[in-house]
């Protein structure tokens, strides 16, 4: 199964959706957005998949767009992390902003790596954002990604990971592409 990982919108919701065809053509079953969703138009953008996705610092949820959003077919987040799980493979998803995500951070920092197993324990893949910034990371069992960002980036950048063979790719999205050209590969220095 392939998953499309997108992060950091910040209501750009034409972006959103030429990520998201993007991900379709690349042969993504479903999608992961990893906050700083930015509104209606950004969670509208992710109903042609089964779509996932968690709040970012800079989004303010309320009821009424949880709500919203469960009507049109998402997946809100109802703990930190939402924790989600396709194929046997647990996906724990952050912003990367949450008190839960920094004591990860700091275990890292500090090469706290028994502590850090631990608190990972089960978990494949913790998927974050926040940052703008590409990132594929592996500490232990669990590998770290952040798909990048459709806003304020350069590139503006998604992920697809597949499940199946562990292949994790990013790609470019530019929203001025025509229908019929190839997704452009994105390789982080």
């Amino acid at each position: 199964m392939k998953i499309g990982l997108l992060s950091d919108t910040h209501g750009r919701h034409l972006r959103t959706a030429a990520a998201v065809h993007i991900l379709e053509d690349l042969g993504a079953a479903a999608l992961i957005h990893c906050g700083d969703v930015g509104g209606e138009r950004v969670l509208d953008a992710l109903t042609s998949l089964p779509a996932w996705f968690v709040w970012g610092n800079t989004d303010h949820a309320d009821a009424s767009l949880e709500r919203y959003a469960r009507e049109i077919g998402l997946h809100p987040p109802v703990n930190v992390p939402q924790r989600i799980v396709f194929d046997n493979r647990r996906l724990d998803v952050y912003h990367g902003h949450e008190p839960q995500f920094e004591r990860l951070v700091r275990l890292v920092d500090a090469g706290e790596h028994d502590r850090l197993a631990a608190a990972l324990r089960g978990i494949d893949y913790v998927l974050y954002g926040h940052t703008h910034a590409v990132m594929d990371l592996r500490m232990g069992q669990a590998r770290f990604i952040n798909p990048g960002a459709l806003h304020r980036a350069c590139p503006f950048t998604v992920g697809l990971l597949d499940l199946a063979t562990d292949e994790l790719s990013f790609w470019e999205v530019d929203e001025a592409r025509p229908a019929d050209a190839p997704p452009r590969r994105y390789r982080p220095a």
